[in-house]
């Protein structure tokens, strides 16, 4: 055989070794008799697969490691019901901006030939409800052309989910290799050059009290972001506000920083003593505030790198469109060369900090005593994976972050069930680094069944399950809006023994001591250690 005849593969092989030259090492997904021909060339092309239990825990897994490593998720499902199940994955992604790419086989018909397995009347569209976009290949250059264009758009855009499927004879047929990966990484362009914020540099400087509220499109940029945005502050006299998702972005000993506490009510009344308030890298969403309006009474200048964000209700005066590490670069280069006095109250500050801690722990009482013992002792690169709970709804206000990037949360979508399959993800992407998650007890049953995949792949994650034995906080909702509570009660297994059936280490510490003590011994542990807290632990 000649060399182009060794060169042909079955398509769904050929995938896997296209994706491999893209820098894909890790797949999450489930096999099945329809997209069989995809696993036929991973082990070959020298991937690892994760073997989900469920679709829903492979599409977190996807968007846990991509959070964590900077390089898109990937997850490979069935066709019909495997798109279905993973579409909340999805969806989370879309929401909180997350580079994921699920590949999915689909019917080479399905009009004119009813009652075939897992049969949908629209598999395409219905993906395209929760991803950037959703399309079918139906050649192998069809689908080269696509994978290519989901790793382009990554990097250049917005991050977004993408699906491609395939048809599953043309996933069984012989195709050509993939062509060579483009040469270079693509950068993303802003839309200014340094001279063209010279008008704003001089507005930040002459202002009377500037605010900035810093988001998640700044802190994934890592550190750097960090340390730059601490220089602007500092040579222009501003304080600033983080997002859930820019949480780390200053320190927790920073006098001009008022936490995450951005939600907080009286954040609105502080926002409005600005007059000039600068949002980076943040919808302002509806998560980010809990209420319709931001609250300045001045100038507001918007940065993001998405239009659609900069022509939202919010109506900002000035609008920019960019990366939010590229404006913030270009900022500090028109600053002066000595810092300016603050121009805000530390005292002030610190004096509103602590009634927003105050407010939390009264709102939710005891979590905000075992967040502190907790954090005394977690490494400062572990990284947090939280879900829906009551317990990280306080961690994310009063848990002081020592680097941005490294909670993560289902902020926009709010899925149950998120945590423990993204931290599998992360922990996969991060090579034996600490790797956290955070459930609650009623959520965490959505995906338990992912303690299998946590074993097979030896994760030392600590599991921190907060049992409060009911939906605690539907229940309080309930309570505030005169509603008899109901449905909020659920039988609980014994989680310690459900761990310990998968083959995880498993303890329930008696004090804050005991809790400090399995936190640290599960990093060193050779399999996930499930470690029950309760409110009798404050």
């Amino acid at each position: 055989m000649g060399q182009k005849d060794e060169a042909m593969r079955p398509l769904g092989a050929q995938i896997s070794h296209m994706l491999k030259s893209r820098g894909v090492d890790v797949i999450f997904g489930i096999p099945g008799v329809h997209n069989v021909e995809m696993y036929r060339g991973i082990e070959e092309a020298g991937i690892t697969h994760v073997l989900a239990r469920h679709e829903q825990g492979a599409g977190f897994m996807a968007d846990g490691y991509a959070r964590a490593s900077g390089k898109p998720g990937v997850a490979y499902v069935i066709t019909g019901p495997g798109l279905c199940n993973i579409m909340t994955p999805l969806g989370q992604a879309y929401s909180d901006s997350v580079s994921v790419l699920t590949i999915s086989s689909c019917l080479d018909e399905h009009i004119g030939h009813r009652g075939q397995l897992h049969q949908m009347r629209d598999q395409r569209a219905a993906a395209a409800t929760v991803c950037d976009w959703s399309e079918e290949a139906r050649s192998p250059r069809a689908a080269y052309d696509l994978i290519d264009r989901a790793f382009v758009e990554f990097e250049s855009q917005r991050p977004r989910p993408k699906h491609i499927q395939v048809p599953i004879g043309l996933l069984g047929a012989m195709a050509p290799e993939a062509p060579e990966a483009r040469p270079g990484a693509m950068e993303t362009q802003s839309a200014f050059a340094a001279g063209d914020l010279r008008g704003v540099a001089q507005d930040l400087l002459a202002a009377r009290k500037p605010l900035f509220i810093l988001g998640g499109g700044l802190a994934a940029s890592g550190q750097a972001a960090g340390m730059h945005m601490r220089h602007v502050l500092q040579k222009c006299g501003a304080a600033a506000f983080m997002t859930y998702a820019g949480a780390g972005l200053l320190a927790s000993d920073d006098d001009m920083s008022f936490g995450t506490y951005l939600g907080r009510a009286e954040s609105k009344r502080i926002i409005g003593e600005s007059d000039l308030v600068i949002a980076l890298g943040t919808e302002l969403s509806e998560n980010d505030l809990w209420r319709d309006e931001l609250g300045h009474t001045g100038r507001l200048v918007r940065v993001d790198i998405d239009p659609e964000v900069l022509a939202d209700r919010h109506r900002a005066d000035t609008t920019i469109h960019a990366d939010a590490f590229s404006f913030v670069m270009a900022l500090r280069a028109l600053m002066p060369d000595t810092d300016v006095a603050p121009k805000w109250s530390a005292k002030d500050i610190a004096a509103a900090k602590a009634r927003f801690r105050a407010e939390s722990d009264a709102e939710r009482p005891g979590i905000a005593s075992i967040c502190d013992a907790l954090r005394d002792v977690m490494p400062e690169d572990a990284m947090i994976y939280s879900d829906m709970t009551q317990f990280a709804y306080v961690a994310k206000e009063v848990w002081n972050l020592d680097q941005p990037g490294h909670w993560h949360h289902p902020t926009g979508f709010g899925t149950l069930g998120y945590a423990l399959p993204a931290s599998i993800g992360g922990a996969m992407a991060r090579g034996g680094k600490p790797t956290v998650c955070i459930a609650g007890d009623y959520g965490f049953q959505y995906t338990v069944q992912e303690l299998g995949a946590a074993v097979e792949m030896k994760l030392p994650i600590p599991i921190l399950l907060w049992d409060n034995h009911k939906l605690k906080e539907i229940e309080d909702s309930m309570v505030e809006s005169q509603i008899a509570p109901n449905a909020v009660v659920a039988l609980n297994p014994d989680f310690c023994k459900l761990a310990d059936s998968y083959g995880c280490h498993a303890i329930e510490p008696a004090s804050l001591e005991e809790l400090q003590s399995a936190l640290t011994a599960a990093f060193d542990a050779d399999r996930p250690t499930m470690i029950r807290m309760t409110a009798a632990l404050s």
